[in-house]
């Protein structure tokens, strides 16, 4: 773990939980001025802890209410092989994370989509195409039983 201070995790957790709160009540809360807090969020930025700031939309508020998690197996797995992967995946723009497997699979992506009928678009489209594919296996989710953001610190 980094070295952090009680007071570095704790600007660490309260932007976590909101970051769009001013510099001013995030001192408030972690017990610093103003200015000492806003020197520590700029060096927390700076050594790489705080990588950006974003916006969490609601998935059915957009019409991508349905995860999909799909298990893919490379015919290869030189590296070319998965760089090419690596590089073709991250064009699919339902693709929510791809992440590099040991195990049966390669690959595992998680996707957000609107329903089955666009899953087999975003198959149809993208999946089927992927450069190197033996194997996809798919699997929808009922539902989100706990979903996070945060790291607690």
């Amino acid at each position: 773990m980094p070295d952090f201070d009680e007071i570095d995790r704790s600007i660490l957790n309260e932007l976590q939980g909101d970051a769009r709160m001013s510099n001013a009540e995030l001192a408030d809360r972690v017990g610093l001025s103003p200015s000492a807090c806003y020197r520590r969020v700029r060096r927390l930025e700076a050594d790489g802890v705080i990588a950006g700031y974003v916006m969490i939309l609601n998935p059915e508020a957009i019409d991508r209410s349905l995860d999909v998690f799909v298990e893919i197996s490379l015919v290869s797995q030189s590296e070319p092989s998965l760089r090419q992967f690596e590089k073709e995946v991250v064009e699919c723009p339902e693709v929510m994370s791809c992440h590099l497997m040991a195990g049966d699979a390669d690959y595992l992506l998680h996707l957000a989509v609107a329903d089955q009928r666009d899953f087999e678009r975003i198959h149809n489209q993208y999946l089927s195409r992927f450069t190197g594919v033996g194997r996809l296996r798919s699997s929808f989710a009922i539902r989100s039983v706990w979903d996070t953001t945060r790291h607690e610190l």
